[in-house]
C-alpha cells in the first residue's frame, strides 16, 4: 500500500505507507473507549454499582446518550462545514483529544453509589462530553480518509483502519481480563494469573471496574502520536475562525438549498441510517441477550468479546477487500446479507433448542468441556454466530465509510462527513426502541433482538437505488 507518488481520490498526492498507518492507528487509540467506557466494563458498573439501580441506571446511561445524539445531529454538519472552510482536520482532533483524556481520567472518580466522589449528574456529563468528542474525533477522522489513498486503495485502507481499532480493542480486553477481572473474581486458580488484579487494585472498592476510564486514556494519549506526526493534513487556507463560521453556516444553507443535487447521497444516508442502527443494536444487545439467555456473567461477557475480536479484525480486511474488489456498494450489499444470516442463528438456539426446532436437554447432553465457561451447545452455537456477525459487522462498518469518501463532493468532504455522522447517531433509538417494542409486544427476548432484521432489510432495499458515483461541487 504505498501511496508514496499516488494520486487520492480527491487529487491530492496520497500520504505514503508510514502516513496511511498513522491515520488508521488512531482507530487503535480510540477502540478502548469503545470496548472498556462505553460497553463492556464501566456501563455496566455505571447502572448496577454507581447508581445502584440496573434499570434506572441504564435508564440514565441512555438519557446521556440520547442526548448526546440530538446535540451531535444538530452540530455535526456545521462544524464540518466550518473546519472545510479552515482546511485542517489534525488540529480539531487533537483539540478533541485534549478533552477526552481528562475526562477519561475523571472517570476514576465514580464511587460505588456516587459516595464519596463524583455525583451521578457529574458522571453524566463526563459521559455525554466522550460520546460527543468520540463522534466528533470520528468525524474529522473520517473525513481525512480520500485524500490519504487512491481511489482504488480506499477500501483496504478503511478496513485496515477497522481491523487495528478492533486489534486495540481485543488487546483492552486481554489486559481487563486477565489482569483485574479474572484475578478480581477469584473463581479460578491459573498459575498463570496474578494473585491481585494489576497495580494493586483493590475490588472492594471496585477499582477494577474505575480503572477503565484512565486506561482508557492514557491509552489515547499514547496512540494519537503517529497520526499527528506522520499523517498529511490539508493546508491551512487562512480564512479566520469567524468567517469559517460564517461561510460554514451559508455552506450548510446552500446545501439544504440545493438538497436535489445531491439526492443520492441523502438516499445513501437514509439507507445506512437504516442498517447501521440495526448493527449497533446488535452490537449492545448481545451481551444483554447472552446474560439473560445464558446467565452469563461479567467474565464470560468478556471471553465472548475478546473471542470475537480477531473476526471483527479480519472482517475489516475481508470488507477492504470487498470494497476495493467489487465496489462499496456491493460490499455493503453482501454483509447485511450476512448479517441477517448470522441473526438468524444467533437466535435460534436457547439453552433448551436448536435452530428454533431441535430441542436441547443439557443435563442429558452433559458439559461440552471442563473449563466453567460456555459449557453447553447452545452457547457454542450463538458464540459462532457472533463470529459470522463480528466480521460482517465490521466489514460494512469499514465500507459505508468508503462509500461516503466515494460519492461525497470533494470541497465538502468535512460537511458530509457531519451528515454521515449525523446518520450514526441522531436516529440511534431506532434500533433500541426496535428491540424494546418487540420485545414488549411479543414477551420474548429473542424476538425483540432478532427484531433488528428489519431494520436491516429496509436499508438492505434502499441500497438498490444508491448509485455508486461522486456528487457535483455545491458552489
Amino acid at each position: 500500500m504505498n501511496g508514496a507518488r499516488e494520486i487520492s481520490s480527491t487529487g491530492e498526492v496520497a500520504a505514503n505507507l508510514r502516513g496511511q498507518v498513522s491515520w488508521a492507528l488512531f482507530e487503535f487509540a480510540r477502540s478502548p473507549y469503545v470496548s472498556l467506557v462505553f460497553v463492556f466494563v464501566f456501563a455496566p458498573y455505571f447502572a448496577t454499582t454507581v447508581v445502584g439501580d440496573p434499570v434506572r441506571g441504564q435508564g440514565l446511561w441512555g438519557l446521556a446518550n440520547t442526548l448526546v445524539g440530538i446535540f451531535i445531529g444538530i452540530v455535526a454538519p456545521i462544524l464540518g462545514a466550518i473546519s472545510d472552510r479552515m482546511g485542517r482536520r489534525k488540529t480539531w482532533i487533537a483539540g478533541i483529544v485534549a478533552i477526552m483524556v481528562p475526562c477519561c481520567f475523571a472517570l476514576w472518580f465514580a464511587m460505588p453509589g456516587a459516595v464519596g466522589g463524583l455525583p451521578v449528574p457529574a458522571i453524566m456529563v463526563l459521559v455525554a462530553a466522550l460520546l460527543a468528542c468520540f463522534m466528533f474525533s470520528e468525524m474529522f477522522h473520517n473525513a481525512m480518509l480520500p485524500s490519504l489513498a487512491a481511489a482504488d486503495r480506499i477500501g483496504r485502507l478503511s478496513g485496515m483502519g477497522i481491523s487495528i481499532g478492533n486489534g486495540g480493542t481485543l488487546l483492552a480486553l486481554i489486559i481487563m481480563l486477565f489482569g483485574v477481572a479474572l484475578p478480581a473474581s477469584g473463581l479460578v486458580d491459573w498459575a498463570f494469573l496474578p494473585e491481585r488484579p494489576l497495580f494493586g487494585l483493590d475490588p472492594e472498592t471496585h477499582e477494577h471496574n474505575r480503572i477503565a476510564g484512565p486506561i482508557a486514556g492514557l491509552w489515547l494519549t499514547i496512540f494519537i502520536i503517529p497520526m499527528l506526526l506522520w499523517t498529511p493534513d490539508r493546508p491551512s487556507t487562512g480564512v479566520s475562525l469567524k468567517q469559517a463560521v460564517g461561510e460554514g453556516l451559508g455552506k450548510v444553507w446552500v446545501t439544504i438549498k440545493r438538497v436535489r443535487q445531491v439526492r443520492n447521497v441523502g438516499l445513501y444516508l437514509l439507507a445506512r441510517m437504516f442498517y447501521n442502527d440495526g448493527k449497533v443494536a446488535i452490537l449492545a444487545y448481545s451481551g444483554i441477550y447472552a446474560v439473560g439467555t445464558f446467565k452469563w456473567e461479567l467474565v464470560e461477557i468478556l471471553i465472548f468479546a475478546i473471542v470475537l475480536a480477531p473476526f471483527s479484525i479480519s472482517g475489516g480486511l475481508v470488507g477492504g477487500w470487498l470494497d476495493d474488489k467489487f465496489g462499496s456498494k456491493r460490499a455493503i450489499l453482501i454483509t447485511i446479507g450476512g448479517t441477517c444470516i448470522g441473526m438468524l442463528g444467533a437466535v435460534s438456539c436457547n439453552p433448551t433448542g436448536l435452530f428454533f426446532f431441535i430441542p436441547y436437554d443439557a443435563a442429558v447432553a452433559g458439559p461440552i468441556w471442563g473449563l466453567p465457561y460456555f459449557q453447553t451447545l447452545p452457547e457454542i452455537i450463538y458464540i459462532i454466530m457472533f463470529m459470522l456477525l463480528a466480521a460482517t459487522i465490521t466489514a460494512a462498518f469499514a465500507s459505508s465509510r468508503s462509500m461516503m469518501a466515494r460519492i461525497s463532493p470533494v470541497s465538502n468532504m468535512n460537511q458530509f462527513f457531519g451528515l454521515y455522522a449525523l446518520s450514526g447517531t441522531a436516529t440511534a433509538f431506532l434500533g433500541h426502541g426496535t428491540v424494546t417494542f418487540f420485545t414488549a409486544v411479543f414477551d420474548s427476548q429473542a424476538i425483540g433482538f432478532a427484531s433488528v432484521i428489519i431494520l436491516l432489510a429496509a436499508g438492505l432495499v434502499l441500497m438498490h437505488w444508491v448509485r455508486e458515483e461522486r456528487a457535483d461541487e455545491i458552489e
